[in-house]
């Protein structure tokens, strides 16, 4: 028997089929819901982690790179040290006061050349001890992250495992149900339940009023709900509206109180005549 095209389908037929859709999915929410926000935490952890190593290579990269300047440094003053030792040997066999004043300079300059090397040294090695006292605690807050993972990882493998197949089966039900209702139709639907508070894009008359957003529907608007003539949404909150009945739903009716019935005053004076 051919498939019959979702648009020939009557009003009933389709309010039917997106409420059985929204209930679907909202079976579909509700096992995500018990995940709470552990898929959220994970993400985040991870983001954290990511974050973490990157900052421990880049503290690696700056303690390579001032350990590097040390031992430019130290190949500097081991220059000005052979400089030094020269210069002081031809100080000894200068001829005239020009050549002594130009090697005290030279001198001068080396030395001070030398004193400059090794404060560089100390302020890199300085920054060294920073890096690595840093790196040390980046690397326990990494290890302590790691943790925090491994047991929201746990924990939701355990939730996962627990709905995974029944999740999978409702969202083939709902997929199922999906080429039954027309695409224009089916992208309203969304439309509205993506916005919705709850996820509900259809919901049914409860009291005289909207199921979502529980304000009241005028008497003339129920009666087109129960004629399933057209689709209707509701004045307020946009959502699809379907008559309990056609949901399936039982509403418990509420019971009118029997009203006191109030004694005339005529009757009163008769009486006491």
């Amino acid at each position: 028997m051919a498939k019959k095209d979702p648009k020939n389908l009557s009003v009933e037929d389709k309010l039917k089929h997106l409420y059985q859709l929204q209930t679907t999915l909202s079976a579909i929410d509700e096992k995500r819901a018990l995940r709470g926000e552990l898929p959220l935490e994970v993400r985040d952890l991870e983001d954290e982690i990511a974050g973490l190593n990157t900052r421990i290579d880049k503290i690696r990269y700056e303690i390579d790179d001032f350990q590097h300047a040390i031992s430019q440094r130290k190949g500097d003053i081991e220059r000005a040290k052979a400089s030094l030792e020269r210069y002081n040997q031809q100080l000894e066999q200068v001829a005239n006061n020009r050549e002594y004043d130009m090697l005290t300079k030279e001198i001068e300059f080396q030395t001070l050349e030398t004193e400059l090397c090794k404060k560089k040294m100390d302020e890199a090695q300085a920054k060294i001890k920073e890096c690595q006292d840093n790196l040390v605690n980046t690397e326990e807050v990494l290890d302590d992250r790691y943790k925090a993972l491994e047991e929201k990882r746990t924990e939701l493998d355990e939730i996962m495992q627990e709905t995974r197949d029944e999740e999978n089966d409702l969202k083939e039900r709902a997929a199922e149900i999906e080429t039954k209702i027309e695409p224009g139709l089916l992208r309203s639907f969304k439309r509205i339940r993506k916005g919705a508070r709850n996820g509900l894009g259809i919901v049914y008359v409860q009291r005289d009023a909207c199921g979502g957003c529980f304000n009241k529907i005028p008497p003339q608007r129920q009666l087109d709900i129960k004629m399933h003539k057209k689709i209707i949404v509701c004045e307020y909150c946009g959502r699809i509206l379907i008559d309990p009945e056609l949901a399936g739903v039982k509403v418990q009716e509420v019971e009118e109180k029997p009203k006191k019935r109030r004694t005339t005053r005529k009757k009163k004076e008769e009486e006491a005549e």
